[in-house]
């Protein structure tokens, strides 16, 4: 029988009788001889568990109107100094009135504003925010809003803590409700706090048994999920584009495109200390003496095209995008003008090492020659009406030499140390001015994630075993030799079952094109249903092998013969960059991928598999992915710690077509100008299976033996072009066309780890400029014999080591 405890309540206290002298009929209206108890009832206790505590009082502050000059030397000590920042008269103006506003008239003598200062940069530095602080931008505003939300009487205070069972549903001063949607970041030094990487982890430590396959750290950047980044004259930075991309442009983004080719270019010319002039030219003499004669005796200067008025006869750099003029003469053009060419005599840098073609941004020493005679030429010409500054520059530029640009290595545009240039710097030191803040993928910036994640790099790539990435192109699904040698290819990579510490690849690479004739282009045999059956085909010859799907990462790569461009171009070079194959034409492969994973990891995943036969020994790995991606994509490993381009086109062709032919020196003068040439950079990262090209100057009978090797000459010449052009297609828009908004997706800058030209007409080569390797398997079946079963051939790279091999099995 259920029982009912009855309320205990105190008595209450009985009032004092009131004098009334005026008697009452009846005792019940309450006289004062017969009064009424009132009813007061006891409040009900809270629980212990929920008892509610007084809020404290939160401290006023009366806020002040701060100029921002009087907050400057503050600003500038804790910024500049201190975090290596540079604030903008907007960035000042924000934190001048926040912090007027919420500090009031303690802001100096409490030290209120410093640490309100020193958050706010904290913060900024681990967002992967750039150099400059820009107050207009949305990523001060939100952090300022964070900053506010956890400071009190203008003081800061950690962030509160977060929900959990235990102390969800506490009141008051202990725990306070807090809404899910606006939970406050704290200040701490939480690697989580704003803006930081996805890449971030918590505490290696407590993450490194979730973390034991590297493949978790590889990334596939598509074409069309790059930030875009523009380049800032004036601030001498790269910001994020203020317009979304759109592929029908406005027609002024034309001329954007090659403008920041050109930015690009020239702000890393005035980097390179062959163009910088010395201040104290005795303290920079020792410092010259370790590189080059020309380095230490000569320092170059840019002259822009329309500085050369008035000054016929005299001997100039100039800087500039080869074009061809309307009257079908060559031109130079820059941001100033354009002047017509004369290069009857020039004589390139190198001799046959590097091609030249309109499209591309060179150097050109010569001298400025005007023609007073023919009124018709240069400025004066009524050809387009384009005449004076900012147009055509009347006479011609008469050139003695012409070269590409140098090229910037990797390190140095990021600003981390390089072990090839000195192995004795740590990971942390600074080479030079950098872009070290700067998000170039998306994936997080060197100076906010570098470091950790080389700690990462460090402890899941031991150098005792090998991390590669297999990469082959032109499989033509069409020819029967060519899954003969995509079989043989899977099972090099497919351990045998009773190999105790079975090795698989991180990732390979299949590139396009897919069928060696246009796809959906009207041919005979090359329609929709065959191109999907050729893709079957591949899921068959994929179906066996299940332990090797089930461990690495297959990447495919489209090319010009691929659908759906193919439909409409009929295997002509189309706009890059351009999608993936689409998915109507793969699901076969995705669903092989799936069942492998099902085989070898069960039914609970690679996840669920940990502790169980199969899983033994290997960790919590990752499933077996397929990724399709566009043309051009890039694959990163570790964040920034690694970067590889992966690039189909017949570049070489479209370079033999168009480059410029000069004319061959005598022998006499051409070994006498080889004395005098100057030497390229040594590398001493050389490997016996890569062609070095970061070398002293070679001996005559080197200098023969090289001339008699026509592919290393092509593809040492190609190297140099497309990295010292720092873009993937250096043509007009006329010969290579090119998405206008999208053009940012193909360019070389930063310089990557590695880069795969998968170029069916240029020989298959492995060689190292400047710190990246450039890699072009060629095409799969290494004899091309139609009908035949012919070796497979492919490009094996290790990121570990940075360096590639070609292979050769079948």
């Amino acid at each position: 029988m259920a029982t009912t405890n009855r309320r205990i309540e105190e008595a209450a206290e009985v009032p004092e009788p009131t004098p009334n002298p005026i008697p009452s009929s009846s005792p019940a209206f309450g006289t004062p001889i017969h009064p009424i108890i009132p009813r007061r009832t006891a409040p009900i206790p809270a629980p212990l568990t929920l008892k509610a505590a007084a809020p404290p009082l939160k401290p006023t502050i009366l806020p002040i109107l701060l100029p921002p000059a009087t907050l400057r030397p503050l600003a500038f000590r804790t910024f500049t100094k201190k975090h290596n920042l540079t604030l903008t008269s907007s960035a000042l103006q924000a934190l001048a009135t926040f912090i007027g506003r919420h500090c009031g008239s303690g802001w100096r003598e409490e030290g209120l504003a410093e640490r309100v200062l020193e958050e706010v940069a904290k913060s900024w530095k681990k967002g992967g925010g750039q150099v400059i602080v820009d107050g207009e931008g949305e990523t001060l505003k939100a952090i300022l809003k964070v900053v506010e939300g956890s400071m009190s009487g203008g003081r800061l205070v950690q962030g509160n803590p977060p929900l959990s069972r235990q102390g969800s549903m506490k009141f008051g001063a202990e725990g306070s409700i807090q809404e899910l949607g606006g939970l406050r970041l704290g200040l701490g030094d939480s690697q989580n706090s704003f803006g930081m990487s996805s890449l971030e982890v918590e505490d290696p430590e407590e993450e490194e048994d979730a973390l034991k396959d590297p493949r978790e750290w590889i990334n596939i950047i598509g074409a069309f999920d790059q930030p875009r980044l523009v380049y800032n004259v004036n601030k001498k930075h790269f910001e994020n584009s203020t317009t979304k991309p759109s592929l029908f442009p406005l027609p002024s983004h034309k001329t954007d495109l090659f403008r920041q080719r050109y930015h690009i270019v020239h702000q890393r010319i005035l980097r390179n200390e062959t163009f910088q002039t010395p201040s104290f030219s005795a303290v920079r003499s020792s410092a010259l003496t370790r590189t080059s004669s020309i380095s230490a005796t000569q320092t170059n200067k840019i002259t822009p095209i329309a500085n050369l008025l008035g000054r016929s006869g005299s001997t100039h750099l100039l800087l500039g995008l080869l074009a061809v003029s309307p009257t079908g003469t060559l031109a130079l053009s820059d941001l100033t003008g354009t002047i017509a060419l004369d290069l009857q005599h020039a004589r390139p840098i190198p001799e046959d090492g590097a091609y030249f073609a309109p499209g591309m941004i060179v150097l050109i020493d010569g001298a400025y020659e005007e023609d007073y005679n023919n009124p018709t030429s240069g400025s004066n010409s009524a050809l387009g009406n384009t005449g004076g500054i900012g147009g055509t520059i009347g006479g011609k530029f008469i050139g003695f030499s012409v070269g590409h640009p140098p090229c910037e290595r990797r390190s140095t545009t990021l600003g981390i140390a390089s072990s090839d240039q000195n192995p004795n710097r740590t990971s942390t030191a600074i080479i030079g001015p950098a872009f070290g803040w700067t998000d170039f993928l998306g994936l997080g910036s060197e100076r906010a994630t570098g470091a950790r994640m080389s700690r990462l790099a460090g402890r899941l790539l031991p150098p005792t075993s090998a991390h590669t990435i297999a990469i082959a192109s032109d499989l033509h699904l069409d020819l029967p030799s060519t899954l003969s040698t995509l079989r043989i290819l899977l099972s090099t990579y497919t351990p045998h079952p009773t190999e105790p510490n079975p090795v698989y690849p991180l990732a390979i690479v299949l590139a396009g094109n897919f069928s060696s004739r246009a796809t959906l282009a009207g041919v005979p045999g090359a329609g929709s249903i065959e191109y999907k059956e050729y893709f079957d085909a591949v899921a068959a010859v994929l179906s066996e092998f299940p332990a090797l799907l089930a461990r690495t990462s297959l990447v495919f790569v489209p090319g010009e013969n691929d659908a759906w461009p193919s439909a409409f171009s009929a295997g002509a070079a189309g706009p890059l960059p351009r999608k993936a194959v689409p998915t109507l034409f793969t699901n076969r492969i995705r669903r092989v991928i799936a069942e492998a994973n099902r085989e070898v990891w069960g039914p609970g995943g690679a996840a669920g598999s940990e502790g169980t036969n199969k899983g033994k020994g290997e960790g919590k790995r990752k499933e077996g992915e397929v990724i399709w991606t566009s043309n051009p994509a890039r694959l990163s490993w570790f964040g920034v710690k690694g970067e590889m381009v992966l690039f189909r086109d017949d570049v070489v062709g479209r370079l033999g077509r168009t480059a410029i032919r000069f004319r061959k020196p005598e022998q006499a003068a051409d070994e006498g100008d080889a004395q005098d040439a100057p030497p390229p950079p040594a590398n001493p990262e050389n490997g016996t299976d890569t062609q070095p090209m970061d070398l002293d100057p070679p001996g005559p009978a080197q200098n023969q033996a090289q001339q008699l090797d026509p592919d290393t000459m092509t593809a040492r010449a190609l190297t140099r072009t497309l990295l010292s052009q720092s873009h993937l297609s250096p043509f007009p828009t006329s010969t290579r066309p090119v998405h206008w908004d999208y053009s940012h997706a193909l360019n070389l800058y930063p310089l990557p780890t590695a880069l795969v030209v998968a170029d069916k007409e240029a020989p298959a080569f492995v060689v190292r400029y400047c710190g990246c390797t450039v890699m072009n398997p060629g095409p799969i079946v290494e004899d091309a014999g139609r009908g035949r079963t012919g070796r497979a051939r492919w490009v094996e790279f290790d990121i570990g080591s940075g360096k590639g091999v070609i292979r050769s099995e079948g």
